[in-house]
């Protein structure tokens, strides 16, 4: 098998063999936990310029499912993992994980101590890697060299609005990296939605008569896009039910003035325990984070916290103490689960179906 090299940004180096697209590459790199689906992991747009390493033990074990995609280009920049099953087939007809990043151009690095990797990055934060097939002088000076896009949103997102008809509530979706388990959420409940693109005005938005407005999960810095956005979501907010996860939910915060910062070390994984304030339930989300936003800088006269992480006590939920319209950090479609937040969408119908029932056009 060919040999690489993953190369970190402070001189670190490991070597591997190689599968899947034997392209060289540079993103940032970020550790996942997740104990499945990677597959949606792999092709969620969250992960766009990013290079993942999966601290699972075996990857590519199941094949790759039709049904499972979060996106139909994935934007990742490349996959590290400690085993490499290469099953190019199954029962359901799935193709291989090898033959999959090769298809999208995704280099893949096995037989690596990839946990060695997540505690590395625990000790030094968040840091650009590259894949390479020589780790020399040379490779290291091209990366450091290299600067990444500042602009994962526009890269990502759709350029033009697009119809996922069906008879029930009319749900718009703003689009700023979206992943497909959103869309299969509101499809369950039979809502007809209307994906539009990430810089759509809230007049453009309104005019489609939404029941309610989604902003969706997405890549990057929230403070990285145009104060437009944060004005669509501040005139939106007072005219239907909202709801915001993801990058979604940190523009929803910095829209009612609060700020975001960066973590030292992203979050991504699927055991992180939430507890939601109000009931003091405590359940477990998947989580792709690399924001937080900052509890000291909420405005409580417009929004008060609903749910926080038990590990590191960041800001997991919001909700605006005027309007319908509430955000969550984490993912609550489940995909990869787990699903203990899916009810989350049962909620934000019920929100809708008050407004419908409603004397009142508008809240």
């Amino acid at each position: 098998m060919t040999e690489r090299y993953l190369i970190l940004e402070d001189g670190s180096a490991y070597a591997g063999k190689a599968f899947g697209s034997l392209a060289t590459t540079t993103g940032e790199i970020v550790a996942n936990s997740t104990m499945n689906g990677y597959q949606e992991i792999i092709s969620n747009q969250i992960y766009h310029n990013q290079i993942i390493v999966f601290t699972q033990s075996s990857i590519g074990n199941t094949g790759l499912d039709q049904n499972a995609y979060e996106s139909i280009l994935p934007s990742a920049k490349g996959v590290i993992v400690r085993e490499y099953e290469n099953l190019a087939t199954d029962h359901f007809k799935r193709i291989s994980l090898d033959k999959y990043l090769k298809q999208h151009k995704i280099p893949g690095i096995y037989d690596v101590d990839t946990r060695e990797i997540r505690h590395h990055l625990q000790k030094r934060g968040n840091m650009k890697a590259s894949i390479v097939d020589v780790a020399d002088d040379h490779a290291f000076d091209q990366l450091h060299a290299t600067v990444l896009t500042n602009q994962q949103v526009a890269q990502v997102a759709t350029p033009k609005p697009s119809p996922n008809p069906d008879e029930g509530a009319n749900v718009v979706v703003v689009d700023f990296g979206l992943k497909s388990g959103i869309l299969r959420e509101l499809s369950h409940r039979d809502c007809n939605v209307t994906v539009v693109p990430w810089n759509f005005s809230a007049a453009q938005i309104l005019d489609l008569d939404p029941d309610g407005i989604v902003l969706s999960t997405g890549p990057g810095s929230p403070e990285n896009l145009p104060k437009s956005v944060l004005d669509m979501i501040t005139e939106v907010q007072s005219q239907a039910p909202l709801f915001a996860m993801g990058l979604g939910h940190e523009l929803f915060a910095l829209a009612n003035g609060a700020k975001v910062s960066q973590l030292t070390v992203e979050h991504h994984g699927s055991n992180h325990p939430i507890r939601e304030i109000i009931t003091n339930e405590i359940f477990f989300s998947g989580q792709e984070q690399g924001y937080a936003v900052d509890p000291k800088s909420i405005d409580h006269a417009k929004l008060f916290i609903t749910h926080i992480d038990l590990v590191n006590g960041t800001v997991q939920g919001l909700r605006h103490r005027d309007y319908p319209a509430f955000s969550v950090q984490f993912s609550p479609d489940g995909a990869p689960g787990p699903k203990d937040s899916v009810g989350l969408f049962d909620d934000f119908m019920e929100i809708m179906a008050r407004r419908r029932d409603s004397n009142d056009d508008r809240y």
